[in-house]
Parts: C-alpha cells; sequence; structure tokens
C-alpha cells in the first residue's frame, strides 16, 4: 500500500480547511502548530520531514486540542526535548498517551505500521515503558469502544475509506495489540490526563 503523505494532506485538508480554518502542512525540521495570524488566515499543523508517521501524530495532536488551545502556538504547551530527566520524561508520557493512541488507531485506518515513541533518546529512554505502552492501549480500546473525539472521528472514518481498511480493522487491531502492548502489561500508576 502506498503511504504518501500528500494523500495525508488532502484528506485532512478536505476535512478541516473550511470547517476549522487548518490546513495540515509539510515541514522540515520540528513539528509545530502554528495558529491562524489573521482573522481569516488558515491555522497549519506542521509535520516533520515530510514523513507520513509525523503527519497522522501532529494531526492526532490537533483533533484533541479544544477551541482556546488552538488559538495558540504549539497548543500554548512547553516542550521539553529529548534528553529529559526521569521526572520530565514521566511528564512527557502522561500527556503523550491520548495523541500516541489516536495516531495508532490513524496508523491502522490508513494501513501503516505505528510505532509507539517515548522520544528521549539522549535522555534514559522511558520513564515507565511498558506502563506507558499499556496505557496508550488502554485509551486506544477506550476510543474504539465510546468514540473519538469528533475531529479524530472524522479524520479515522476518512482514513478507513480512503485506505479501504475498514473490513479488516478489527483484525488488524486485534494483531497490533499484541505488537505494541500484550494485554497484562497495565499499571496501576496513576496519570494525568492532557488538559485541553
Amino acid at each position: 500500500m502506498n503511504h504518501n503523505p500528500d494523500d495525508l494532506i488532502i484528506l485532512f485538508n478536505g476535512l478541516f480547511r473550511e470547517k476549522h480554518r487548518t490546513i495540515l502542512v509539510k515541514g522540515s525540521d520540528e513539528p509545530e502548530y502554528l495558529p491562524a495570524s489573521e482573522p481569516d488566515g488558515l491555522a497549519r499543523v506542521v509535520f516533520a520531514h515530510g514523513f507520513f508517521a509525523s503527519a497522522l501524530h501532529e494531526s492526532a495532536h490537533w483533533c484533541l486540542a479544544g477551541e482556546h488551545r488552538r488559538t495558540l502556538h504549539d497548543y500554548g504547551y512547553w516542550y521539553c526535548p529529548d534528553g529529559r530527566t526521569p521526572e520530565q520524561q514521566q511528564a512527557f508520557e502522561n500527556v503523550e498517551i491520548k495523541p500516541q493512541a489516536i495516531e495508532w488507531l490513524f496508523s491502522l485506518a490508513s494501513g501503516s505500521r505505528f510505532h509507539i515513541s517515548v522520544d528521549n533518546l539522549a535522555g534514559n529512554g522511558a520513564a515507565n515503558e511498558q506502563g506507558f505502552r499499556a496505557n496508550v492501549r488502554k485509551q486506544a480500546t477506550h476510543y474504539l469502544e465510546y468514540g473519538l473525539p469528533e475531529r479524530a472521528q472524522a479524520f479515522f472514518e476518512t482514513l478507513r475509506h480512503f485506505y479501504k481498511t475498514s473490513a479488516h480493522f478489527a483484525e488488524s487491531w486485534n494483531l497490533d495489540q499484541v505488537r505494541i502492548a500484550a494485554t497484562g502489561m497495565e499499571t496501576d500508576q496513576t496519570r494525568t490526563p492532557e488538559t485541553l
């Protein structure tokens, strides 16, 4: 299956350009969210290096962000770069559960391979990788059972239709759960939900 990020741009922009005045665009280096700078302007969800997976991940963040957060550069979050302390890494993992769960579902909907990311190569890696994986799986399961946030649900359905993955989605999901986070990896660790 061909996974051209230009297809994601067309699909995302077709859904959200007019209704939410937001477009998905290729960036060069770091991903970022740029709110509209003029009243009739367009906000931009910028994904890194033209990577398909980055486009899905940044789309997931945008689909989670509430109305106020979408008026702020990078949704108003301070990003602590790679090389985080264990405390900073734990905070990162807590806020990445929902976007990575959505990205995972977007990946399956588009027939692409999802890779969970703790994004801390220059640091000590994950604070609790098994727990993080289990929490992402639990969140994705919750979304499948109760529905995704409205914009995420619309993009998810569009991806399933475009990539023709609906018929085998349940089978793909069951197989991928074992690959990403087999049952039994749950953690009792308290997690802070992402503030929107």
